[in-house]
């Protein structure tokens, strides 16, 4: 699975990483790739995390299967993680909480998450199988097809998204919290 970070919306949803960004803005990047790279380690899968603005300093390369990619003016990191999302297609995950890039990513085929998800994934990994999410998933036989169905179940969407984090979660949750 291949996952596309937005770094600076991860880096702000989430207190710990935020404070790291409060000592400079490397520092925060750090603490991120720290996190997503031992990611990276325990689940085998890819990231790209995006950054806007040129790289200044070098900084630390962030380990496991971890690209750092900054964009280049006047291009914003959004625009690169369309254009990512759209090139991924199925089997890529996005990691944004903004509405345009989750929204190009879901075109394109790509399950979209909220920063705030991914960097609770990140931080906290949930114990349990990851099938508990799934429970919605069953079909309900009980009746004719209803056109919108069932208000209660979560879309599709949402499923998928929830599928994509308890599956980072179940990789991380053998070995503890990251960070």
């Amino acid at each position: 699975m291949k996952w596309l970070v937005d770094g600076y919306n991860v880096i702000r949803s989430d207190p710990d990483f935020r404070g790291r960004e409060a000592e400079s803005l490397e520092a925060g990047r750090a603490a991120l790739l720290v996190a997503v790279g031992a990611a990276a380690r325990r689940t085998g899968d890819d990231f790209i995390v995006v950054f806007d603005g040129a790289r200044r300093e070098a900084g630390a390369p962030a380990r496991g299967q971890v690209q750092v990619v900054f964009s280049r003016p006047p291009e914003t990191a959004d625009d690169v993680l369309r254009a990512l999302a759209a090139k991924g297609g199925a089997g890529t995950v996005v990691a944004s909480s903004d509405r345009a890039v989750r929204d190009a990513a879901r075109r394109a085929g790509a399950v979209a998450v909220s920063a705030e998800d991914f960097a609770a994934a990140l931080r906290a990994p949930v114990a349990g199988p990851a099938g508990d999410d799934d429970k919605d998933d069953d079909e309900d036989d009980r009746g004719p097809v209803r056109r919108g169905g069932n208000p209660r179940r979560p879309s599709r969407d949402d499923r998928t998204a929830r599928r994509a984090l308890a599956r980072l979660r179940s990789h991380l949750t053998s070995r503890g919290p990251i960070g």
